[in-house]
C-alpha cells in the first residue's frame, strides 16, 4: 500500500512539473510572437512617415471656425466626468424629454467609451520609433526650427486656435496667413498660435515630439515647445479677400498719436495700404483720416460706441473728405484682439459655488465665452462636451465640483441639483428661438443648421411637445428653490452687451478694466456662432404648438414678477 502510494506521488510531481513547464514555454513564445509584430508595426509606422507625406486638408476645413458637422453631431452628449458620473441625477418626467429619461445606461457606456478614448489620446508621444518623423515638405510655409513657449509671456499672441482633434500644420499655417501673420506656431499637438516675431529661444529638435492630432507623421511642437513655420505669402487676390470689416464713421479723438501707437503716413493711401500695415503690427483697428493711417484698440477714448452720420464719411473712398479731420474711417483687420484671450484656472479654489444656469439653445455657450474673456478664468461644465473642449474651452475636462472655475455650466432643474450651487445666473431666452436652436444642435451640432427633412419629420412635434415643458419648469424650478440668483435675458446681453456683461462680472465678484470688455465686445461671437446657409424662412410652429408654447411664457412672465425680477422681454409675448 505504501509502494502504491509513494509510485503516485512521484507521479503527481512529475505532471506537476510538466505542467509548469509547459506553460512557461507557452508564455514565452506568446511573448516572442508578440514582440515580433509589435516590430513589424513600428517598421510600417516608420516606412509611412518616412514619405513625410501629410493627410490632405479639405478647402472647407482649413478655415478657422469651420467644423466638420459629421463631427459635431454626436460629440458625446453632455458627459460626465469623474466617479461622480456614474451617478446621474434623475430626471423629472413631468418636465423633462421622455428620451432623456430613458437613456441614463447609455450615457453611461457612452461616458465610458469616450472618456478612456480621450485618456488614451492625451498621453505623451513616445519619442522611440518616432524619432525619424519630419516636418513634412508637403507644407507651403518654411520650418523655421523649435522653440520654448513661455505661457506668461508668449512671443505668438496673435490669434489662438485650439482643434483637439483635427488640428494640422497646413491647418494652423492657413489660419494665420488669413489672418496676416507672419509665423505660425503649434504646442501640445492641438495648439495654433499666429504672430509676427520669432520667440526668442530655441530649443532641441527632439523637444517637439508631439504628433499632430489630425496628420499622423506630422509634428506639431511639444509640452512647452512650438514648432514655428514661416507661412507662404497669400497671393494678391487672396489678401484682397481678406476679413477686412468696415466699422463705420466716427469722430476723430482728440490727439491720435497719443490714442493710436502706430502710424503711417502714405500720399496715395488706401484702405488695403493701411489694413496691410496695422496687421503687420498686429493691432485689430485700421483709422484711416486723409493720408494718415492709425493703428491700435478699441479704448475708452475711442470706444466705437457712437457712431456718426454716415452722410459725413459718405465718399469712403477719398478719405480726404471726411469733414476736414474731425472724422475718421475705422476698419477692422484679420487680426485678432488679444488683450483678452489669456485664460487659466482658478489659483484657489471658489468659496462661492456659481452655476451659469440656461435652458439648452438659450446661449449658455456664447455666455461662457463672454465670461472667460471678461474675467479671465475658465469656466466649468456639468458635462463634458468633446467639441466644446477641442475648440478651447479647457475647463470641460475639469471636474465640475473642483472649484477651479468661475462659474459651472448646467441645464439642470429640480430641487438637489439646484440647492448644490450658493449662487447662479439664469440666462433665458425667447423659447421659440432656443427651441429651435437646440433641435438645429441635436441634428447638425454646434455650427449646423438642421436640414428641410429634419424640420418636417415626427421627430419635431414630439420635440416640441417634450422640451417647450422643460423651458418652463427650469425657469420656474430655479425661481423657486435658486439661493442667490442674477436673471440675464439673452436678447438683452445681445443688444447691450457691455452694460449686461458687467453685471455678470460684478455678481461673479470679480473686477475687470473697460479696456478689456472692450476687447471681448472686439471678439463678442467666439467660435461657436452657426455660419453657413440658415433654413429656409419658414414657420415651424403649428398654431397648436403656438398656443402650447405662449401659455408657458405667461407662467413664466408672472414667476419672475411675482418674485421682483423684470418680466420677460416684449419679443417673447405670445405671437
Amino acid at each position: 500500500m505504501a509502494k502504491a502510494f509513494f509510485r503516485l506521488q512521484k507521479l503527481l510531481r512529475r505532471t506537476q512539473f510538466l505542467l509548469f513547464f509547459l506553460t512557461a514555454a507557452y508564455l514565452m513564445a506568446g511573448s516572442l510572437l508578440l514582440l515580433q509584430r509589435t516590430r513589424l508595426v513600428i517598421q510600417q509606422g516608420l516606412r509611412g512617415t518616412s514619405a513625410n507625406q501629410g493627410l490632405p486638408v479639405p478647402d472647407g476645413m482649413a478655415r478657422v471656425g469651420i467644423v466638420d458637422p459629421k463631427m459635431l453631431q454626436n460629440p458625446g452628449p453632455r458627459l460626465l466626468v469623474g466617479m461622480d458620473a456614474l451617478q446621474e441625477p434623475a430626471l423629472d418626467q413631468r418636465h423633462s424629454p421622455r428620451w432623456l429619461v430613458s437613456r441614463n445606461s447609455e450615457l453611461r457606456q457612452l461616458r465610458r467609451r469616450w472618456f478612456h478614448r480621450f485618456i488614451s489620446d492625451q498621453e505623451p508621444m513616445q519619442t522611440v520609433g518616432f524619432k525619424v518623423m519630419k516636418h513634412t515638405a508637403e507644407h507651403k510655409g518654411t520650418y523655421m526650427g523649435c522653440f520654448s513657449d513661455d505661457s506668461r509671456e508668449r512671443t505668438l499672441k496673435g490669434a489662438v486656435f485650439y482643434d483637439l482633434r483635427k488640428m494640422t500644420v497646413s491647418h494652423c499655417q492657413e489660419a494665420c496667413a488669413e489672418r496676416a501673420y507672419t509665423y505660425a506656431g503649434l504646442a501640445y499637438g492641438a495648439e495654433c498660435y499666429c504672430g509676427n516675431k520669432l520667440p526668442a529661444t530655441t530649443s532641441k529638435p527632439e523637444d517637439c515630439n508631439s504628433e499632430c492630432k489630425g496628420e499622423k507623421g506630422s509634428i506639431c511642437g511639444g509640452v512647452n515647445r512650438l514648432s514655428v513655420y514661416r507661412v507662404q505669402e497669400l497671393w494678391a487676390g487672396a489678401r484682397r479677400r481678406r476679413n477686412v470689416i468696415y466699422r463705420g464713421c466716427f469722430r476723430a479723438p482728440e490727439n491720435l498719436t497719443d490714442t493710436f501707437p502706430a502710424s503711417l503716413i502714405q500720399p496715395n493711401l488706401t484702405v488695403e495700404m493701411c489694413s496691410e500695415f496695422c496687421s503687420k503690427k498686429e493691432f485689430p483697428l485700421a483709422v484711416i483720416q486723409g493720408r494718415e493711417c492709425y493703428c491700435g484698440y478699441p479704448t475708452g477714448r475711442f470706444s466705437l460706441h457712437d457712431g456718426a452720420d454716415r452722410l459725413l464719411c459718405s465718399r469712403m473712398h477719398n478719405a480726404s473728405s471726411a469733414a476736414e479731420g474731425k472724422y475718421c474711417l475705422v476698419y477692422q483687420t484679420p487680426v485678432q484682439d488679444t488683450r483678452c484671450t489669456d485664460r487659466k484656472f482658478l489659483t484657489t479654489k471658489s468659496k462661492v459655488f456659481v452655476a451659469l444656469s440656461s435652458f439648452p439653445g438659450a446661449g449658455n455657450t456664447w455666455a461662457r465665452h463672454l465670461i472667460e474673456h471678461a474675467t479671465g478664468y475658465y469656466t466649468g461644465s456639468y458635462y463634458f462636451d468633446g467639441a466644446l473642449y477641442n475648440k478651447g474651452f479647457k475647463g470641460e475636462k475639469d471636474h465640475w465640483r473642483s472649484r477651479r472655475t468661475i462659474c459651472v455650466k448646467t441645464h439642470e432643474s429640480g430641487k438637489t441639483e439646484i440647492e448644490m450651487f450658493d449662487s447662479a445666473i439664469l440666462l433665458i431666452r425667447n423659447p421659440y428661438k432656443s427651441l429651435m436652436a437646440e433641435f438645429n444642435r441635436k441634428y447638425a451640432g454646434h455650427l449646423g443648421y438642421a436640414t428641410d427633412r429634419n424640420w418636417k419629420s415626427k421627430e419635431w412635434p414630439d420635440f416640441v411637445n417634450s422640451y417647450a415643458s422643460w423651458w418652463a419648469s427650469h425657469v420656474l424650478d430655479w425661481l423657486k428653490y435658486g439661493k442667490r440668483l442674477l436673471v440675464v435675458h439673452y436678447e438683452d446681453l445681445k443688444q447691450s452687451l457691455i452694460p449686461k456683461l458687467k453685471e455678470m462680472v460684478e455678481f461673479l465678484n470679480m473686477t475687470v478694466t473697460e479696456d478689456r470688455l472692450l476687447c471681448v465686445e472686439n471678439n463678442r461671437d467666439g467660435n461657436f456662432k452657426r455660419s453657413g446657409a440658415k433654413q429656409k424662412d419658414f414657420e415651424p410652429f403649428t398654431q397648436e404648438m403656438k398656443d402650447l408654447i405662449n401659455r408657458y411664457i405667461l407662467t413664466v412672465d408672472e414667476a419672475l414678477r411675482g418674485r421682483n425680477f423684470t418680466g420677460l422681454p416684449r419679443e417673447y409675448v405670445p405671437r
